[in-house]
């Protein structure tokens, strides 16, 4: 009986030393464990995009080089301000998110400037779209759309300019929906940092959901150039 007390006692007070973390889950020994095997994971996702968007670049290539001349004066359709306005914004939101996710790291005590960068990037995203949203407007008015069947622009000196815009609107369309995914997931973890639930040992939401938007960030760097500076 005694030594039964005994050990009872000994295993409540090393729980009271360490007490368990509840993000921590139950497969992964340590918190740093859990935290590296998340973060690989979204490392393999993020490559998944990277093929996914590669695919497309390398038909897109395939396309410019069969019609170069189409494609070039396709281009010209396109308001490179306005591109550049969305590169410059998307640039923001990067800095934004990496404050977001340094803030995360120091602890509750920093969760107020936490949300105001995480509310700064979903408003950066949201500029971008709405910027994207005038470009759309403006094409379906001159009827630069995409396939043969919608493609309506009069006026062309050049045949076969609706392959240009058929990548263009599956390139920035997929770009622009992996943008909404990313203000629902900026969403989810400004109500979190409200609440105060990261800490230095752990804001591994807000690290991975970076990593995310950085490939956001990175994708459109290279759409900008391959669709508005086409040489």
């Amino acid at each position: 009986m005694s030594t039964t007390t005994v050990d009872v006692h000994g295993h409540a007070g090393h729980d009271e030393e360490h007490p368990h973390d509840p993000h921590h889950q139950h497969h992964f020994k340590t918190m740093q464990q859990q935290n590296d095997t998340v973060k690989i994971g979204m490392w393999l996702f993020l490559a998944t995009e990277v093929l996914l968007f590669g695919g497309l670049f390398v038909g897109f290539a395939m396309m410019q080089n069969r019609y170069p001349e189409a494609f070039f004066q396709a281009h010209h359709h396109l308001d490179k301000n306005l591109g550049f306005l969305n590169t410059v914004v998307l640039l923001g939101s990067s800095w934004t998110m990496v404050m977001a996710v340094f803030y995360s790291s120091k602890g509750v005590k920093e969760k107020q400037k936490v949300v105001i960068f995480l509310l700064l990037t979903i408003l950066c995203a949201c500029i971008f779209l709405g910027v994207k949203y005038f470009e759309y407007e403006h094409k379906y008015h001159e009827g630069l759309l995409p396939g043969k069947l919608w493609y309506s622009h009069h006026g062309d000196t050049v045949d076969n300019q609706f392959v240009f815009f058929s990548f263009y609107f599956m390139m920035t369309g997929l770009h622009g929906f992996h943008i909404l995914v990313g203000i629902g997931l900026l969403t989810w973890i400004t109500i979190r940092a409200s609440r105060g639930e990261f800490s230095s040992a752990y804001n591994t939401p807000v690290d991975l959901i970076g990593l995310y938007w950085h490939l956001v960030d990175l994708i459109w760097i290279y759409l900008f150039p391959l669709l508005y500076l086409i040489q």
